[in-house]
């Protein structure tokens, strides 16, 4: 299978420029060391009417093209359900009842890291999972073999990060996303995975699933996020923030294109100039504070 980069947006609303940016950094990673480069729609959750089609203009109006056709993950259930038949033939699953209240109100088990799973319904016996199953459904979740688990960062280098008994499939009967980009990065051949660096607390638990699921973690550079004048992660709140908010203002798309560029330390102009000369070693490590034209 041809190796492959990809950019993977959820469609509930527009991208902003800090979408963009991530995007286009996805794609010039991808490109530079001969991969292919595909998009997939994260669209489990619950998506904005019209959302995917600007998502899929904005990013060809900016110049990020895609190999093949666009991935959905709600096409995808069986793969997900055959990944999770795996761990539970594996004994590596269990039902949980717990609500959110619930688990944030729980005392958390001896030197487990905030918002660690405390392990409530780990290790019920028959009565008592009898009679939670007939209070309300379960979310299935991953019985842990370990507490942390260590990643290698193209950007960041060496991490070390929490994991714990992290959810696998909601109590609606969703798969839950850590499962779900583990399953579809390796049905399609994604061995690198380019995206913001808020992202990176995760990646261990993404990791160690993968490892059970005898599946090779692809290679990862999570990238540093667009913030505000308040270093807050960038959002749509901030204003003028989407294409269509800064073409309103007078600046086309490849304006909006060339500003990104340039606070990468990149030439303006089409994608291929940047990739000419685009070297990750020099790439920004701080994140770059975002200001309305």
């Amino acid at each position: 299978m041809t190796s492959a980069g990809r950019f993977a947006p959820s469609p509930s609303g527009e991208l902003h420029v800090g979408n963009l940016r991530t995007a286009i950094l996805a794609w010039l990673f991808a490109r530079s060391t001969g991969r292919k480069f595909l998009l997939r729609v994260e669209d489990l959750d619950r998506a904005r009417a019209g959302a995917e089609a600007g998502q899929l203009r904005d990013l060809a109006a900016v110049g990020v093209a895609w190999d093949g056709d666009v991935v959905r993950q709600t096409a995808r259930e069986p793969l997900y359900a055959a990944a999770i038949n795996r761990l539970q033939e594996a004994g590596l699953t269990y039902e949980c009842f717990c609500t959110r209240r619930e688990i944030q109100e729980a005392p958390s088990a001896p030197h487990a890291p905030q918002g660690a799973y405390p392990g409530t319904c780990r290790n019920l016996d028959p009565a008592e999972l009898e009679f939670k199953r007939s209070t309300r459904p379960a979310a299935l979740r991953l019985r842990a073999e370990t507490g942390e688990y260590s990643v290698h960062d193209l950007v960041h280098g060496g991490f070390t990060g929490v994991v714990d008994d992290f959810v696998l499939r909601r109590n609606d009967g969703v798969t839950a996303y850590n499962l779900a980009v583990v399953v579809d990065d390796a049905e399609q051949g994604v061995d690198q995975v380019v995206r913001g660096d808020d992202l990176l607390p995760s990646t261990p638990r993404q990791a160690y699933l993968a490892s059970l699921l005898h599946i090779p973690a692809p290679e990862y550079a999570h990238v540093p996020l667009v913030v505000n004048a308040d270093s807050v992660r960038l959002a749509k709140r901030d204003g003028a923030v989407t294409l269509a908010d800064l073409e309103a203002a007078g600046r086309s798309a490849d304006a909006v294109r060339d500003r990104l560029l340039e606070s990468l330390g990149l030439p303006h102009g089409p994608l291929e100039r940047a990739l000419a000369v685009f070297d990750p070693a020099v790439l920004p490590r701080e994140p770059w504070v975002w200001s309305a034209p």
